[in-house]
């Protein structure tokens, strides 16, 4: 499908994923938005569009409060894409440290760390095993777990659809009455990915309990070595059941992995404390760039 010369664009669409599959594969990106899986999961929340900036192809996007940016440019030449997309006062959004020596070092261009950005970069095989003191917490809130409850862990599959969406439509009623619009924009892409997760190639687990679902992880391969977990949810009311799927998906899914990246905090302050506690390896810097003066 022809992609639009700037300022022109078009929507992502399912048919896109092979070209940008292809072009990832190249990339090995690091940060968790660059998956096919994850923009068009979110194409709606971010209305992400597809245009030909010079030679370079380039995802434009508006974040929650309806602001212009763009992400890295994905092929050709990215100079000249950075230099005019800047110069129309987008903002640049997902910019790690190498592409910025590489392109913006002694530009007239303010670069602003993105700390509720950054993604969290854990050991696999840590997450899997839960290894020593340093998570003794994780394994004793999972036996709690285990000690109350019969329990059986399971591949995410078609047969385990209803369930998880009976789950998340009860995570969504609960957490609307506390949070923000937001938390509508994930369930509806947490809701899809569920739906498409054949056909967007996400693999998951799920955890039943008195034969009925109450967790669910789903994710991907980010890289070569990092695998990406993109929605986990559970029962709340069941203590020591987020350690559990946590540690089955890392346990069971991508075992050929060395890392797994667990996205960002958005800022949130009690998902911060939680993310630290699992001890990563990396906070994988994100960077947002516009021009002086804008």
């Amino acid at each position: 499908m022809e992609i639009p010369r700037y300022p022109d664009s078009r929507p992502l669409h399912l048919e896109d994923k092979v070209l940008l599959d292809n072009i990832f594969a190249g990339m090995q990106p690091r940060i968790s938005e660059f998956t096919f899986a994850n923009l068009y999961l979110f194409r709606l929340a971010h209305d992400y569009r597809l245009t030909m900036a010079g030679n370079a192809l380039v995802i434009l996007a508006r974040g929650y409060g309806g602001e212009s940016y763009f992400l890295l440019p994905l092929t050709g030449g990215a100079e000249e894409a950075l230099s005019r997309l800047l110069d129309d006062g987008l903002t640049l959004y997902g910019a790690d440290a190498p592409f910025i020596g590489k392109y913006l070092q002694g530009k007239e261009v303010e670069i602003i760390p993105d700390r509720d950005s950054f993604d969290y970069l854990y050991s696999r095989s840590e997450m899997a095993e839960l290894p020593g003191n340093r998570f003794h917490k994780k394994k004793n809130r999972i036996s709690y777990f285990a000690g109350r409850h019969a329990y059986s862990i399971e591949q995410y599959g078609e047969s385990h659809l209803k369930g998880c969406l009976d789950l998340l439509d009860e995570w969504r009623r609960v957490r609307e009455e506390i949070e923000n619009d937001s938390v509508v924009l994930e369930a509806d892409a947490n809701a899809e990915a569920l739906r498409m997760a054949g056909p967007l190639g996400l693999d998951g687990v799920v955890a039943i309990v008195d034969e009925k679902i109450k967790a669910f992880a789903i994710g991907e391969r980010l890289n070569n070595d990092t695998s990406v977990c993109h929605f986990e949810k559970a029962d709340p009311f069941l203590e020591g059941l987020y350690q559990l799927i946590d540690r089955e998906f890392n346990r069971l899914l991508y075992t050929e992995c060395t890392y797994v990246n667990k996205e960002q905090d958005l800022g949130v302050a009690n998902l911060r404390v939680a993310k630290l506690s699992y001890h990563p390896v990396e906070l994988v810097e994100k960077y947002r760039v516009r021009r002086l003066g804008e």
